[in-house]
């Protein structure tokens, strides 16, 4: 094992963390987070299969919560638009299944999620090699890196321990690298396992490529975030915008009883009424595209 150089480490991921590297500490620390990666082979990553990103499986939590808003939002419904409880009992699967109309955009969020954890991660990686580790020591020094600052159970450290193993177990980085990539359903992984393939083959330097992938990825994350924050009061006001129709009728139907009445009595205002319910759903759909920016 190689022995780390007393000079700081340029490509830390925080001012503290560099700081706490640096000097003559820095050989301990390393040395540590490597005694401790041996045995870090605990956790949800247990067989060499690796989680498949690309699907999403709700968890019974997530069944529930979805579930319950789904039910609440189809009980509103039909409050507002047809005040008829045989029409609510009709669609009530539609609403218990609410949670399946949600996997796309739960299974956007974990992949934002663990694009930005595998951003600190290559960091991690690009310090241990610049401080003169090997790559199978620089990724295990970023495993104990990615259990301190996202948790031992999250998804970028359960990967590093997996492909760890994998080497362990007489597997190339470069295969234990691509099979992440493949299940990853990232084009940043994609590239930088393709880059990391090249690089390795050709002798490149290793360091420089890891930390300028970083900074791409970095980047990208920095201009999602904002335009995140360009959008946020055009999102909540989107959400007001679509709550005023909803309030209005409560609030007709609270101060002036039987207002509607008509509406909910007789087949020409059922016909309005879903003519409506078309109309605002299509609104809001519309509303909530406008506002998602992909880059």
């Amino acid at each position: 094992m190689k022995t780390a150089r007393s000079s700081s480490i340029p490509f830390s991921l925080s001012g503290r963390q560099s700081a706490r590297r640096a000097g003559s500490g820095t050989g301990g620390k390393w040395k540590e987070a490597l005694n401790g990666s041996e045995h870090s082979n605990t956790g949800k990553s247990s067989d060499l299969q690796g989680m498949m990103y690309e699907t999403y499986e709700l968890s019974r939590k997530e069944w529930g919560i979805y579930g319950a808003e789904g039910i609440l939002g189809i009980a509103v419904m039909d409050y507002v638009f047809y005040r008829n409880a045989g029409l609510f009992l009709v669609l009530l699967p539609v609403g218990m299944l609410f949670p399946l109309m949600l996997r796309k955009q739960l299974k956007k969020r974990r992949l934002e999620t663990l694009r930005g954890q595998f951003k600190d991660a290559i960091l991690a990686v690009a310090s241990g090699l610049n401080a003169g580790y090997s790559v199978e020591n620089a990724f295990a020094v970023s495993l104990k890196e990615m259990e301190e600052i996202h948790g031992s159970d999250s998804m970028i450290a359960q990967e590093i321990r997996l492909i760890l193993r994998k080497v362990r177990l007489n597997l190339t980085f470069e295969e234990a690298l691509g099979d992440f990539a493949k299940r990853s359903g990232l084009d940043d992984v994609k590239n930088f396992s393709d880059v990391f393939l090249a690089a390795r083959k050709s002798g490149g330097e290793l360091m420089k490529i890891i930390a300028r992938t970083a900074e791409i990825i970095g980047e990208k994350i920095r201009i999602q975030e904002e335009i995140l924050t360009a959008t946020a009061s055009r999102r909540m006001e989107q959400k007001i915008m679509s709550a005023i129709p909803i309030l209005i009728v409560v609030y007709i139907e609270l101060t002036s009883p039987g207002f509607f009445k008509i509406l909910y009595s007789t087949m020409g205002g059922r016909i309005l009424m879903t003519i409506c319910l078309g109309i605002y759903l299509v609104s809001c759909q519309l509303a909530k595209s406008f506002l998602e920016i992909e880059i």
